[in-house]
């Protein structure tokens, strides 16, 4: 029980980092399909900055320099939906499925390419990070702790206050529900809408190394982050784009995420005889189920999709 605890918290961390940001970008009125991809490649600067620090570097400098990597990679990347979908008002959800392949496609080949300059030998998309995971995890007797799970509960409460007690959120959720009214006020719908996109991108990088840390010393992007980024979006769905329901939601799939690796702790599962592969699609197919009954009700930010027209009113 106490692994399933474990296993809960942590991959319900990723959830709520990236559906948090899937938030902030469609409250601006971007729909940021592109999540996955930004996972990946933020998943790629974090593991970059592991495997090159030295292995004795203070845990406090690893978090932060590999926190600071994996921020950095996922605002740039997306850089590419807000440039593309704010500035040359292209579709968005065309734009966010090809960052999706871009992504993966993008992470292998730096990967393979820093691998074979190190050792021609060496054509694999794996970088491993034995060592300076380490850095992240806090044994507390059989449990687990991992830093993840602290910086998931700070941008809750950093999602929350931002989006309903201060001037930028308002501001901000104003340009997801009507541009042209926020635009008649004084409020540059261009830049609110970038800076939804940039926080997405902080977000979904972060969710990408706390993914590839969940569980395993290294990590092989070929393989992607497995759906993570829709089924955050999922979450965000669920959660009616409000942070607290979000973290509710979170809990929620990271438990049957979790049910994948912790089955067989379990008798009353094991005696079910079900394959281990229907566990895995456990979250996926919990996500459809609940997105059929619920998506009637779902009240998504009113203008998002749309890309803004000064002159439209």
């Amino acid at each position: 029980m106490l692994l399933l605890i474990q296993y809960t918290l942590i991959f319900a961390s990723v959830l709520l980092l990236v559906a948090l940001g899937g938030c902030f970008s469609e409250h601006s009125g971007v729909i940021n399909i592109g999540l996955e991809g930004i996972m990946v490649m933020g998943a790629l600067g974090g593991a970059l900055v592991m495997k090159y620090m030295p292995a004795g570097t203070p845990a406090v400098a690893m978090i932060f320099t590999t926190l600071i990597g994996a921020v950095l990679v996922g605002v740039l990347f997306s850089c590419l939906l807000a440039v593309a979908c704010i500035n040359f008002k292209a579709d968005q959800t065309i734009v966010g499925t090809a960052m999706n392949l871009l992504g993966v496609a993008a992470a292998t080949v730096i990967v393979k390419a820093i691998n074979t300059a190190e050792n021609p030998d060496n054509v694999s998309a794996t970088i491993q990070y034995i060592s300076q995971k380490k850095a992240f995890l806090l044994n507390i007797g059989s449990f687990e702790f991992n830093w993840f799970m602290v910086i998931a509960v700070l941008a809750l409460i950093f999602a929350y206050v931002t989006l309903y007690k201060t001037k930028f959120g308002l501001r901000l959720m104003a340009c997801g529900e009507h541009p042209q009214a926020a635009d008649s006020v004084g409020i540059n719908v261009y830049k609110m809408r970038w800076a939804g996109v940039l926080i997405s991108g902080v977000l979904g990088g972060l969710g990408g190394i706390c993914y590839i840390l969940a569980g395993v010393s290294e990590w092989k992007f070929e393989n992607g982050v497995a759906g993570f980024g829709f089924l955050a979006l999922a979450v965000m769905i669920f959660g009616q784009w409000k942070p607290t329901r979000i973290a509710l939601a979170a809990l929620l799939f990271g438990m049957f995420r979790a049910l994948s690796n912790v089955y067989t702790g379990f008798s009353f599962l094991t005696a079910l005889n079900i394959p281990s592969t229907v566990y895995n699609m456990l979250p996926y197919i919990i996500s459809l189920v609940v997105l059929a009954f619920t998506s009637k009700k779902s009240r998504a930010p009113k203008a998002e999709g749309i890309p803004y027209d000064k002159g439209s009113r």
